[in-house]
């Protein structure tokens, strides 16, 4: 796949290690994610619901070199503006999941975020903070808050494509059974680019690394990935 993808992976694992670690990395494959993200307000149902916002979602996720799905996200939620730039959600997810070699499980997740959006003449600063209560089998919930900060600027010679890039850091706060033990979870790191057709659709595509901690905490797992979105604004 090239130099350029070997060197993000490389500089992945180096920054997400803790310091002494020795830590083996199990797997390093390929796959891609797929995503559909719709996300406007509330103000045509009824005037008073004119600060209201509604966030729907769907992904698609293939990895072992795009010979085997592994996972697929539907997600919902309801916000409130608490002005242009700040929004607080509270939301559902459900995660069906077939590891290789594992058990189906069906995960569920609820939550609450905040999202604040500023932007500066160098480009459009998003940050994101989630705190989801994990369940699976109504076993003991997992404590994950997971904090995204993205960044995209539009190119001079063309304003509708844009440089896109974000990370978003996993923490397990707790331990469980089947999550796993409390400590770092996962990062992934997203460079790409993105074109708007007008304001209410942008599709997105680039690369993600995902960079996981196993349960024990003993050995890593690495995924190259080919993500691609579209958003729509309504």
């Amino acid at each position: 796949m090239g130099k350029f993808p070997a060197v993000c992976s490389a500089v992945a694992v180096a920054s997400a290690l803790p310091y002494g670690a020795q830590a083996e990395l199990v797997t390093n494959d390929w796959g891609s994610w797929g995503q559909v993200v719709a996300e406007g307000g509330l103000g045509f149902i009824a005037p008073s619901l004119e600060k209201g916002r509604l966030w729907l979602e769907g992904q698609m996720r293939w990895d072992d070199d795009w010979q085997h799905w592994n996972q697929g996200v539907a997600r919902a939620a309801l916000g409130y503006s608490l002005s242009d730039r700040a929004t607080v959600w509270l939301g559902y997810t459900f995660v069906p999941t077939q590891n290789q070699g594992k058990p189906y499980v069906a995960e569920q997740d609820f939550w609450p975020a905040f999202r604040y959006v500023l932007p500066t003449e160098i480009g459009t600063v998003t940050f994101r903070t989630m705190l989801e209560a994990n369940f699976v089998k109504g076993d003991d919930p997992r404590y994950r808050p997971r904090q995204m900060l993205r960044y995209m600027r539009p190119f001079d010679f063309e304003p509708r494509l844009s440089l896109i890039a974000w990370d978003e850091v996993f923490v397990r706060l707790n331990s469980t059974q089947w999550g796993g033990q409390a400590g770092f979870d996962q990062n992934r790191a997203f460079l790409g680019a993105g074109w708007s057709f007008d304001p209410g659709f942008r599709v997105e595509l680039g690369y993600m690394n995902q960079y996981i901690d196993t349960s024990d905490h003993q050995d890593q797992v690495m995924h190259n990935l080919i993500m691609g979105s579209l958003f729509i604004s309504f």
